[in-house]
């Protein structure tokens, strides 16, 4: 999806490291993975792998959204990773160190993806040395996201985790026109406020307080950003 001028509307990417990119893989390898994988379709609310799983495979999405999770205490749904979209690989960290999973991977929408077992993944790095580069590259780039994120979970206020979130998914998710970029993932407010660690009456206010100010609009349930530079003022 190509949303390249919404980076240039602003300075997403200047010092102050508001966009942090990781790796992206090209069709050639992409390519690999069919290869040597299966194809496996999952709907809309299935979980893919869930806490305590043998974590025996890695994935590629094809299409469709997924949202990594963890149950709080009281049962909340809490967003630990940024949510995969197609083209990305997840389950790498833990079935690469075989471990068990941590986290819930849940489909948001119908979801396709190459599922490969870890044996075959790992002789498949084994041949393609550049394809293991890439993914140490992505590990790399992910623990990055993560610590970012827990510097913005402690230290900014929530108007600016929120504004952060919905600039990130209109880079990522979001279709560009001349009316700004429509964010097509449909979250609940009770989503959104999982996301970003704050309660859904603040993220509804929130909300519409960024509607207010003329920085997005509703379009049913979803999101489009018409502002974008004044958004970015709650982030910088």
């Amino acid at each position: 999806m190509n949303t390249n001028g919404f980076s240039e509307m602003f300075d997403l990417n200047s010092n102050n490291n508001i966009l942090r990119s990781e790796p992206v893989l090209d069709e050639a390898e992409k390519m690999l993975i069919r290869q040597v994988g299966s194809t496996a379709h999952y709907a809309k609310g299935q979980i893919i792998f869930a806490t305590g799983d043998i974590s025996d495979r890695v994935y590629l999405i094809e299409s469709g959204w997924v949202k990594i999770y963890r149950l709080s205490a009281d049962g909340r749904r809490v967003t630990v990773g940024s949510i995969r979209s197609p083209g990305e690989m997840m389950g790498l960290a833990e079935t690469l160190v075989g471990a068990e999973r941590t986290c819930f991977a849940g489909a948001i929408n119908d979801v396709a993806m190459v599922v490969m077992t870890k044996n075959k993944f790992e002789e498949l790095m084994t041949r393609q040395p550049m394809l293991a580069i890439k993914v140490a590259k992505l590990l790399g780039a992910r623990m990055r996201e993560a610590e970012a994120n827990i510097h913005e979970m402690v230290c900014w206020q929530a108007p600016g985790r929120l504004a952060l979130m919905l600039i990130k998914m209109g880079e990522r998710m979001g279709v560009q026109s001349k009316g700004g970029i429509k964010i097509n993932l449909q979250l609940t407010h009770e989503e959104i406020a999982n996301m970003v660690g704050t309660s859904r009456q603040t993220v509804t206010s929130l909300l519409n307080t960024f509607k207010q100010e003329q920085s997005i609009v509703y379009e049913g349930r979803a999101i489009r950003i018409v502002n974008p530079v004044k958004l970015a003022k709650w982030v910088i």
